[in-house]
C-alpha cells in the first residue's frame, strides 16, 4: 500500500508536465498578442523576447507556491493520504479543463481553475470526513480557508470590470492625445509618452519580478535600511518619479539620436513583462500542486507514521521550491510556446475580437449583446446632443484612420490595431497587476489582460455598426466562459475525488486512463480541424481587379465547388439507401461548411467591387452572377441533405428499391456533369463548356421522365405519403441544382465566346 504514494508522485510528475504544455497553451494569449496584433516586432523576435520573460519568471517564481500548500485549505485538518487524494484530484481536473477551453481556442483562467479545484477537492474530502465522524456540517469552516477564497472571488469580479474601464479611459485618452499619426508627431510626445509607459511596465517588472527573489528580504543601507519588498511597495510615487524623468529622457535621446521606433520598444519591454509575470505568478497553477505532493510525501516518509495518521501541518511552513525544478519547468514552459498551435488558436480569439475593421466572426449575436449595442448607440446619441458639435468634430478627427489602398481581402496581413493601442493594452496590465500585487489582492492575469484588450477596442471605435453585436457577443462569451471554469473546476475536481476516495489505487489508474484517452482525443478532433481549415478544396476570395484576373480565380472555386458537390450528392443518396443516420448527419454539416464559405466571399463582395479597376467595372457583374448561381447550387444541396437526414432520424419507411435505382441512376448524371465541368474548370478548357451546354435537354429529360414515372406509381401502387413527398423532394431539388450549373456554365460559355479568341484560357501570370 505504501508504494501507491510513490507511484502517485510519478502520475503528479507526469500530469504537471502536461499541464504546463496545456497551460502555457491557453495563457500564451496574456503576453503575445499585442506584439502579434500589432505586428510591431518580427514573429520570431517577439518569441525570444517571450522566452526570456518565461525563464527569468520561472527562475523568480519560488515565493509564490504557498497557495497550493496552504492558500485554500487548512493543510493541518488533513492527514498525509488525504491530502495526497485532493493534490490527485486536483491535477486530473486541470489538465482536462485547459485542454477543452484550449481546444474551443477560448482563453480562460489558470489561476482561477486551479484555485476552485482545490477548493472543490477540499471541501469534497472535508464533507466525506466530516460525515465519517458523524460532526456538524458548519464544521466545514475550520477545514476551508473561507478568507482567501472568498478574496479571490472577488478579486475575478473586480479584475474584470476594472480593467475593462481603466482600458477604455486609457486608449480614449491616448488616442485622443495622439491620433493615428502618432508617429508623425513631434519628438518629445513620443519621449513622454514612452517615459509614462516605460516606467510603468519596469515598476511591474520589479513587482514581479524581484518579490519573488530571496533578495527580496535583504536590508541595504542604500533604501534606509528597508527591504527590496518593503521599498517596492511603500516608495511607489518616488520610485515611479524617478523611471519616468529617467525613460523619458532615454526615450527623447532614442528618438532623436538612433531613429529608435519607441513604440516598438514599448511593446518589446511589455511583452518580456508580461510574459516574466506569466511565469513567476502562473507557474504555481501548474507544478505548484505537485511539489507541494513531492514535499509531503518527502515529510511522509521520514516520519514513520501511517499515511492515514500523519497530520499535514508541514504544508503549513513556508518550504523553498529547487531551483532546478523552476529552471526544468521553464523549459518546458518555453518549449511548448515555440511548438505549441493551440497557443495559436487561442491567441487569434482575442486578436480577431479586438480586431480594427473587418474579420471572420467567430461568435454569432445574441439578444444581450444586441441589447448592449443599442442602449450603446443611444447613450452616445445622447452624449452628442450635450457635447458642443465643434468638440465633436475635433474627437472624431483624432479617431480617422488612415486609407489603406490595399484589397481587403488581405485584411489578415494589417495589423490588427495599431502599436498605441499595443502599448496602451501592455502599460494598463502591467499597471493593474503591479496595483494589485502591492496591495496582495488576488486575480487573474487572464482576466487582467484580456478585459484591457477588449476596453480599448471599444474606446479606439474598433466595435464598428458592422461588427459590433458579434464582438460583443464574443466578450460575453469568454466572459461566461471564466466563470463556467471556476464552477466547472469546483464540481469536477470534488466528483473526482469523492471517486478516488472510495477507490483508491483502482479509482485513479481508471482516471489517468480515460484523462489520457480524453487529451488524445481532443489533439485528433484539434489536428483534424486545423487540417480542415487548410483543405486545399476550400474556397479562396477573389482579389483581382481585372475581369481576366477574376475568370481565373473564379475558375479555381467553382472547380473545387463542383467536385465537393458530387461527393455531398453522393453521400445524400447512398446515406439514404443505407439509412445511415450518422453519415447523413455528417453529410449535412459537410454542406454547412460549403454554404459559409460562400456566404464568407458574397460578404467579401463589398470589398472586392471597391478594388475594381474602372476599366474593367463589368468584372463585378460578372462576379455577382457567379456568386449567385454558387448559391443556388449549395442552397439545393442544402435542402438535399437537410430532407434525407429528417427523413431518417423520424425512422420513416425506406424508399423502395425502384426509387433507390432512379436516384442512383440521375446520381450517375450528375456525377458525370459535374465531373466534366470540374476538368473544364481545371484546364481552363473553356470551349468544353460547349459540349456539356449541349446535354443539358437529356439531363432535364432525364429527371423529368422520373417524376413522371413516380406519378404513375403514387396513382396506382404508392402507399406511403411521407416517402412520395421525399421522393418528388429530391428530384424537383435535383433539376434546381442541375439548373444552377447550366446557368453557372453558360455565363461562363457566354464571356469565353464573346471575348477570348484562344481555345484556352492563358493563365495571367
Amino acid at each position: 500500500m505504501d508504494n501507491i504514494y510513490l507511484l502517485m508522485i510519478i502520475a503528479l510528475a507526469a500530469l504537471a508536465v502536461a499541464d504546463l504544455v496545456v497551460g502555457v497553451s491557453n495563457d500564451a494569449v496574456n503576453f503575445l498578442n499585442s506584439a502579434i496584433g500589432s505586428k510591431a516586432i518580427s514573429f520570431r523576435t517577439l518569441m525570444v523576447v517571450a522566452s526570456l520573460g518565461i525563464a527569468c519568471g520561472a527562475i523568480f517564481s519560488s515565493g509564490m507556491m504557498e497557495v497550493a500548500r496552504k492558500g485554500i485549505f487548512n493543510p493541518g485538518e488533513f492527514m498525509f493520504a488525504e491530502i495526497m487524494f485532493i493534490f490527485m484530484a486536483v491535477m486530473i481536473t486541470d489538465i482536462l479543463l485547459l485542454d477543452f477551453f484550449n481546444t474551443l481556442g477560448m482563453p480562460t483562467s489558470t489561476t482561477v481553475s486551479i484555485v476552485f479545484e482545490l477548493l472543490g477537492a477540499a471541501v469534497a474530502m472535508s464533507l466525506l470526513k466530516i460525515a465519517s465522524a458523524g460532526d456538524s456540517f458548519s464544521e466545514l469552516i475550520n477545514y476551508i480557508n473561507t478568507e482567501k477564497a472568498l478574496q479571490i472571488i472577488l478579486g475575478i469580479l473586480l479584475s474584470v470590470v476594472v480593467a475593462f474601464t481603466i482600458g477604455a479611459i486609457v486608449q480614449w485618452i491616448s488616442r485622443v492625445l495622439l491620433s493615428y499619426d502618432f508617429e508623425k508627431k513631434a519628438k518629445w510626445v513620443g519621449a513622454i509618452f514612452g517615459g509614462v509607459a516605460l516606467s510603468a511596465i519596469t515598476y511591474f517588472i520589479f513587482m514581479k519580478g524581484i518579490k519573488g527573489t530571496p533578495f527580496a528580504g535583504e536590508t541595504y543601507s542604500l533604501i534606509g535600511g528597508m527591504t527590496i519588498k518593503d521599498f517596492l511597495e511603500e516608495k511607489v510615487f518616488t520610485i515611479v518619479l524617478i523611471s519616468f524623468a529617467f525613460w523619458s529622457v532615454l526615450s527623447f535621446l532614442l528618438i532623436t539620436l538612433t531613429r529608435t521606433n519607441i513604440y516598438k520598444l514599448i511593446i518589446g519591454v511589455g511583452t518580456f513583462a508580461l510574459a516574466l509575470a506569466f511565469a513567476g505568478n502562473d507557474l504555481v497553477n501548474f507544478i505548484g500542486v505537485p511539489i507541494a505532493a513531492y514535499q509531503s510525501y518527502e515529510a511522509w516518509m521520514a516520519s514513520g507514521i501511517a499515511a492515514s495518521e500523519f497530520s499535514m501541518d508541514v504544508l503549513a511552513s513556508k518550504v523553498p521550491t529547487p531551483t532546478v525544478l523552476l529552471v526544468i519547468s521553464g523549459l518546458i514552459m518555453v518549449v511548448t510556446l515555440w511548438l505549441s498551435k493551440k497557443a495559436r488558436y487561442v491567441t487569434e480569439t482575442e486578436i480577431n475580437l479586438a480586431r480594427t475593421g473587418e474579420a471572420r466572426e467567430r461568435f454569432q449575436p445574441n439578444n444581450i449583446s444586441r441589447a448592449l449595442v443599442r442602449f450603446s448607440i443611444l447613450t452616445s446619441k445622447y452624449t452628442a446632443t450635450v457635447i458642443p458639435n465643434s468638440v465633436l468634430e475635433k474627437i472624431d478627427k483624432r479617431f480617422t484612420k488612415p486609407v489603406i489602398h490595399l484589397p481587403k481581402g488581405k485584411v489578415h496581413e494589417y495589423p490588427a490595431f495599431d502599436m498605441v493601442r499595443a502599448a496602451v493594452n501592455l502599460m494598463v496590465a502591467g499597471i493593474l497587476i503591479s496595483i494589485a500585487t502591492s496591495y496582495k489582492l488576488p486575480l487573474s492575469t487572464t482576466y487582467v489582460t484580456f478585459m484591457v484588450a477588449m476596453g480599448t477596442s471599444l474606446a479606439d471605435r474598433a466595435w464598428g455598426s458592422e461588427s459590433a453585436v458579434y464582438r460583443v457577443a464574443g466578450v460575453l462569451n469568454v466572459i461566461g466562459g471564466w466563470f463556467a471554469t471556476a464552477i466547472v473546476a469546483f464540481i469536477a475536481s470534488g466528483v473526482i475525488l469523492t471517486i478516488i476516495s472510495f477507490g483508491k489505487g483502482a479509482a485513479i489508474a481508471v482516471l489517468l486512463f480515460i484523462a489520457i484517452l480524453l487529451l488524445v482525443r481532443n489533439y485528433i478532433s484539434h489536428s483534424k480541424k486545423t487540417r480542415a481549415i487548410r483543405a486545399e478544396d476550400s474556397l479562396l476570395r477573389a482579389e483581382s481587379s481585372s475581369i481576366q484576373g477574376v475568370i481565373e480565380e473564379s475558375a479555381q472555386n467553382i472547380s473545387n465547388v463542383m467536385k465537393r458537390s458530387s461527393k455531398l450528392y453522393r453521400h445524400s443518396i447512398d446515406g439514404l439507401a443505407r439509412q445511415d443516420l450518422d453519415y447523413l448527419k455528417k453529410n449535412k454539416k459537410n454542406v454547412s461548411k460549403l454554404s459559409a464559405e460562400i456566404d464568407d466571399l458574397r460578404d467579401h463582395l463589398f470589398y472586392f467591387i471597391k478594388n475594381l479597376e474602372e476599366s474593367s467595372l463589368e468584372a463585378s457583374n460578372f462576379y455577382i452572377n457567379i456568386l449567385d448561381y454558387l448559391t443556388d447550387m449549395t442552397q439545393s444541396l442544402e435542402y438535399i441533405t437537410k430532407i434525407s437526414h429528417k427523413h431518417v432520424n423520424n425512422n420513416h419507411k425506406k424508399l423502395k428499391y425502384n426509387q433507390i435505382k432512379e436516384l442512383t441512376d440521375i446520381n450517375q448524371d450528375l456525377e458525370s456533369l459535374l465531373s466534366r465541368t470540374k476538368n473544364a474548370f481545371d484546364n481552363r478548357s473553356f470551349e468544353e463548356i460547349g459540349e456539356i451546354l449541349n446535354q443539358k435537354h437529356d439531363l432535364y429529360k432525364t429527371v423529368t421522365d422520373k417524376i413522371e414515372k413516380q406519378i404513375a406509381r403514387t396513382r396506382t401502387e404508392e402507399s406511403s405519403p411521407k416517402n412520395t413527398t421525399l421522393y418528388f423532394s429530391l428530384l424537383l431539388e435535383t433539376k434546381d441544382l442541375m439548373e444552377s450549373t447550366m446557368n453557372l456554365l453558360e455565363l461562363y460559355y457566354a464571356r469565353y465566346d464573346s471575348s477570348i479568341e484562344p481555345a484556352t484560357i492563358e493563365d495571367p501570370s
